[in-house]
């Protein structure tokens, strides 16, 4: 774990409220693994107070660290507005990332939203396996530029809530049509969103007995687990029992967490 100043090298904006930031990092960069986060601090002094966690999207020329973010908040928006040469202070890489794909004979990536950002990195670190990614959004104004994000060529397949790109719904229905396809015993599935989309991949790929990682997104106000903010109960069969998204996660077996307590 690492904990500086990086310079902010660009940090443009790609899609609706969607900017990608390259923060220069050589240590952070070296040590990053797909899935794993850091804890940035958006702001001079004491003001926003607290840093704010984000997956790490990639890594790039050996010492350029990737954050993929939407500007939702008071936070995100003064990260929206920072020119290059600024510098941030940046804790990470932290909390346990992906295990990489494995021999099955696919890897099916589900992204919700943001939830896109970790699994580009896994994707552009695996390959040379089989992948398939499905990406949800919102609409077609939200959907970054996968081709220049490293994602030229791979199986991918778009839904959109109101239509107007991929197919009219959820990800999870293509996920659903995915699974009446294959072979279930050949599949992987890797997965990060919103929870209700994350319960609904961890309840398909269980019954179907498909091995399963899903990366939580959680409020975080320290990121090494101190606070206990983002603490979430672990699996049913194990009463009293619960996890922290930011040292035991992000990344977890599905069936390691009480989809119920959720």
């Amino acid at each position: 774990m690492i904990e500086q100043d990086a310079e902010l090298v660009f940090n443009r904006r790609i899609a609706t409220s969607t900017f990608l930031m390259g923060l220069r990092s050589t240590g952070i960069a070296a040590e990053a693994r797909p899935g794993q986060f850091v804890m940035l601090r958006v702001g001079q002094g004491m003001d926003p107070l607290l840093r704010r966690p984000f997956s790490i999207c990639g890594t790039r020329e050996h010492d350029l660290v990737l954050i993929l973010y939407r500007v939702v908040g008071r936070g995100t928006g003064i990260m929206s507005r920072l020119g290059r040469g600024e510098r941030l202070s940046v804790l990470g890489p932290l909390g346990r990332g992906f295990d990489m794909p494995g021999d099955r004979a696919r890897s099916v990536l589900v992204a919700g939203g943001m939830g896109i950002a970790p699994l580009i990195f896994l994707a552009r670190s695996a390959k040379g396996k089989a992948l398939t990614l499905l990406a949800g959004f919102g609409t077609s104004g939200e959907i970054p530029p996968l081709g220049e994000l490293g994602l030229g060529g791979i199986d991918l397949h778009i839904s959109t809530d109101d239509g107007s790109a991929g197919k009219k719904g959820l990800v999870t229905a293509l996920l659903r049509d995915l699974l009446l396809e294959l072979e279930s015993d050949r599949l992987e599935i890797f997965a990060c969103g919103p929870l209700p989309m994350l319960k609904e991949v961890a309840a398909m790929s269980l019954k179907e007995d498909i091995p399963c990682q899903v990366s939580l997104e959680a409020r975080m106000a320290c990121g090494l687990g101190a606070c206990q903010g983002c603490a979430t109960r672990g699996a049913s069969d194990r009463a009293g029992t619960y996890v922290h998204v930011c040292v035991d996660g992000p990344v977890f077996a599905a069936g390691a967490l009480d989809w119920e307590a959720s």
